[in-house]
């Protein structure tokens, strides 16, 4: 079973639906063969590091990143990287920052 570890961070407020937690090193695997991609990062995220599932919706809309979260991969917007479909590699830094503040 192929894995991959990354970082994650959770910035500009996300941190509260993650207990607090702004960083995060996360192992994720696969059943199959097929390269570990950022959108198994995501499931992992939704499945395991989010505190109350009620949240879920804070952070995943339409099953991918809801609108309104930065989504960088080694510091690179993930639309130049391929968006969910980038392959991730041991080491990768994935962050998430919210843009939407209450003000």
């Amino acid at each position: 079973m192929p894995s991959v570890t990354v970082n994650a961070e959770f910035l500009g407020g996300l941190d509260v639906i993650f207990g607090g937690v702004r960083k995060s090193k996360c192992k994720v695997t696969k059943d199959s063969d097929d390269p570990i991609i950022l959108k198994d990062l995501m499931t992992h995220i939704a499945n395991n590091l989010i505190v109350h599932k009620k949240d879920y919706d804070v952070f995943i809309e339409d099953d991918t990143i809801r609108p309104g979260i930065l989504v960088l991969v080694n510091d690179t917007d993930w639309e130049l990287e391929g968006e969910e479909n980038y392959e991730l590699e041991d080491g990768d830094l994935i962050t998430f920052t919210s843009t939407l503040h209450g003000g």
